[in-house]
């Protein structure tokens, strides 16, 4: 080209880079300026006192980002006695887990630094402001960084959950001994006079009593939260219902003795069978519906623990969970109104006063439990819930058998007709 004009050469170098032959790099931005290429430089003193000017670092603008400044820190010259690089003159740079809260009225180089409140972390030098942790994380005890929540619920391997497991372990145990007993002497007066079929049927129901226990332990899911709750409700009315006939009979079985009164017949073995069936489908038809409208579910409980996510059971329906617990207590106050009017009664074995107090036992280890399950935090409230199934339970195995047993086992001279007979007449 014999004829350039300048505007033309100005064209070219818009965002153009070179090299020149002494190995300088020459830029230009999108304006045709150039990009400065600075040296930062130190005045420091030479041995003999005079003055020099020393590199330690240059700026190059046309560099990537994050390498355009470059700094030799040990190269520069600090006129202070200390010959440390100078600090701001009011406060250093936040740590991580704090932030920086300005001063008001002061120079910027002045501010506070506040640390971060529970569940939120600044994890860099100098943070502005504090970010909250996801709702699964909460901070660590620095602040620093976000960590995962500790899960809590009542299991297997905790010395709780051990010590629960092994109680309901003896009470299957006992039960089922007991049932053994009562079957081995199924053919004596005691076991006889006891209405000896009751008895094994209630003995069964006790066994899953204490059997139901142990769906309350270990990580909560929707099958388990459904099948702990349905099993507790149908066992206990199993269990109450047999007491519950076991008075009627003895009440029956009284007025039976008075001149022309054969009311025993209308209240047989098919009557009570019936009555225990009535009461028991009543419970499950409760549950069929609490299950079918709005069934206990599995939950993950992050409120009333920051620092924990608790594995909990949620009812679903409060409706339908008051109504099988308050049909289980409808059932408890029933019998123990009739075995606490029947216990003076001249019955053999003084049956209703064992009821009475086995229903006392019940009646009061539930109603303690109302104010202890509020109260109890997290996997606490299960615990709660298992040590009174468990009480309650044992409880009744305890008053009802405990006197048979003893005499099954340690007094058998007690148990013959004739000795049952002269107790009887020493009851009239």
């Amino acid at each position: 080209m014999s004829n350039v004009q300048p505007w033309q050469v100005f064209h070219y170098l818009k965002n153009m880079s070179f090299t020149t032959r002494s190995g300088d790099r020459m830029a230009f931005d999108e304006n045709g300026d150039t990009l400065p290429v600075l040296d930062i430089i130190n005045w420091q003193k030479d041995k003999d006192g005079t003055m020099i000017i020393k590199t330690v670092g240059f700026f190059n603008d046309s560099a990537v980002a994050g390498q355009k400044l470059t700094i030799n820190e040990s190269s520069i010259f600090w006129n202070f006695d200390s010959g440390k690089t100078p600090k701001s003159i009011c406060t250093e740079s936040c740590l991580p887990g704090t932030r920086i809260a300005t001063r008001k009225g002061e120079p910027v180089c002045c501010f506070d630094c506040v640390p971060c409140a529970d569940g939120e972390i600044s994890s860099g030098i100098g943070a502005t402001e504090c970010l909250k942790c996801p709702q699964d994380f909460w901070s660590n005890d620095k602040r620093s960084q976000c960590v995962l929540k500790e899960v809590d619920f009542l299991s297997f391997g905790d010395a709780m959950g051990i010590t629960l497991t092994t109680t309901a372990s003896i009470g299957v145990f006992l039960s089922l001994g007991v049932l053994a007993i009562f079957i081995n002497y199924r053919n004596t007066p005691v076991v006889k006079a006891n209405n000896s079929e009751l008895s094994f049927l209630l003995l069964g129901s006790l066994t899953l009593c204490f059997l139901c226990s142990l769906c309350f332990i270990g990580q909560p899911s929707d099958l388990t939260c459904r099948v702990r709750h349905v099993a507790f409700g149908i066992s206990f009315v199993l269990c109450i219902s047999c007491i519950l006939v076991k008075t009627i009979v003895v009440i029956i079985a009284f007025k039976a003795t008075l001149p022309g009164n054969n009311i025993m017949k209308w209240f047989g073995v098919t009557q009570q069978r019936g009555t225990i069936l009535f009461f028991t489908i009543i419970q499950i038809i409760i549950c069929i519906i609490w299950l079918n409208t709005a069934p206990p579910f599995s939950s993950r409980n992050t409120k009333n623990q920051n620092v924990k996510i608790i594995f909990e059971c949620d009812v679903g329906s409060v409706t339908g969970f008051s109504c099988l617990l308050g049909y289980i207590g409808l059932l408890s106050c029933v019998c123990f109104i009739l075995a606490f009017l029947a216990r003076n009664l001249p019955d053999t074995f003084n049956e209703a006063k064992f009821i009475t107090f086995s229903m006392l036992i019940f009646c009061a280890v539930w109603i303690t439990f109302i104010p202890a399950y509020v109260s109890s935090p997290g996997k606490y409230t299960v615990a709660v819930e298992v040590f009174a199934i468990l009480a309650s339970s044992f409880g009744l195995l305890a008053a009802i058998f405990a006197p048979k047993c003893y005499i099954i086992l340690l007094r058998p001279d007690l148990n013959t007709k004739k000795a049952l007979l002269g107790r009887e007449q020493k009851n009239k």
